[in-house]
């Protein structure tokens, strides 16, 4: 493949006067499967790195299309069916495990994205993808596709939300990042493997590994609450996160001299943009509710209530070896001593 080929992403103008000609060819037979494959194939040839056709489910995107059907399936019916009559699962063990998994991973990745260019000979104003087949190009492939992999085994996040009946943490924001990380990253390792395309997966490397790392201490039960007080801090390094990749993108869209794809930097940045917009609305509601909660025990205290500690004290530890693994555990103790204060 061509080194430049990035620059061949202008080419989407002619691509679309192709696809609306063989858009007019099929109208007249109603063959839209036709015209869905033909397009597909065109973009393949034209785009596609031919090194990533080695790795399993990246020959088509229907394979990848269809494990998020599938996900969604589970998380929106027949889960919520199938534990309709039973008691939530605890899994405590299972959920102890699979956020230690998921710390190691993303803290392996984040050092392999160091190592395999950030760190070493990428540009952080602006890095092209390189297509070649050096060592330190094949080396970020092969991470591309193993960030590919880990959004799929990140879809047991709202498995266990399912099983364990927490359906107030199925949101829509949570199902939507869910369900779109997949079909961004297959793109990323069928198109774009290395360059300014892997910036924010470094970035998201890195607040996994204090995500996972804050799921983990929650799931191991309520005597590490007390090392849980940066929780508040979460939501705000996952907005700086997208601040950064929107800075990112942004400089090298505005660049003349940036070798990067304009098209491609438009696409991250409106993706960042979306996450951003999401992520602020999440944390601006959470902060409301917050000062809502502060304002009420406030009052309470004015109007000369006392709250009852030792029943306080137990519900609190009962509610967090329910709520394990969820960053609305502490959310969940506000609001019930808030009630046992206006008692």
């Amino acid at each position: 493949m061509n080194s430049n080929i990035t620059s061949r992403f202008d080419m989407a103008a002619e691509i679309a006067t192709i696809a609306l000609d063989e858009f007019k060819a099929h109208h007249v037979h109603w063959n839209y499967t036709g015209l869905i494959q033909r397009y597909y194939h065109l973009v393949e040839r034209d785009f596609g790195d031919p090194r990533a056709i080695r790795f399993p489910l990246m020959e088509h995107p229907l394979y990848t299309f269809g494990l998020v059907a599938i996900y969604l399936s589970w998380v929106l019916a027949i889960g919520p069916i199938f534990m309709r009559d039973r008691k939530p699962f605890q899994l405590r063990r299972t959920l102890v495990i699979y956020n230690a998994f998921q710390v190691a991973l993303s803290a392996y990745m984040f050092y392999e994205h160091l190592m395999a260019g950030w760190l070493n000979n990428y540009n952080l104003k602006c890095e092209p993808v390189d297509y070649s087949d050096g060592p330190m190009s094949k080396r970020m492939l092969n991470l591309c596709y193993i960030y590919y992999l880990s959004k799929l085994t990140e879809f047991a996040d709202t498995i266990f939300f399912v099983l364990r009946k927490k359906s107030s943490q199925i949101t829509w924001l949570h199902v939507y990042h869910h369900s779109v990380t997949p079909l961004e990253t297959w793109v990323l390792v069928k198109f774009l493997a290395g360059g300014n395309a892997t910036f924010p997966n470094l970035l998201n490397n890195f607040v996994h590994v204090c995500m996972y790392f804050y799921y983990m201490m929650s799931a191991m039960g309520p005597e590490y609450a007390k090392f849980l007080w940066w929780k508040k801090y979460m939501t705000e390094l996952q907005i700086a996160q997208f601040v950064l990749c929107i800075v990112h993108t942004t400089r090298a869209l505005i660049s003349s001299q940036c070798q990067f794809s304009k098209f491609i930097s438009c696409l991250l940045l409106l993706n960042a943009s979306i996450f951003f917009c999401l992520f602020m609305n999440f944390y601006m509601a959470s902060y409301k509710k917050s000062q809502s909660q502060k304002m009420a025990v406030n009052a309470a205290k004015a109007n000369g209530a006392t709250p009852l500690q030792n029943g306080c004290v137990l519900a609190t530890k009962k509610i967090m070896e329910m709520n394990n693994n969820t960053m609305d555990t502490m959310d969940a103790i506000g609001l019930l001593a808030l009630k046992e204060k206006l008692h």
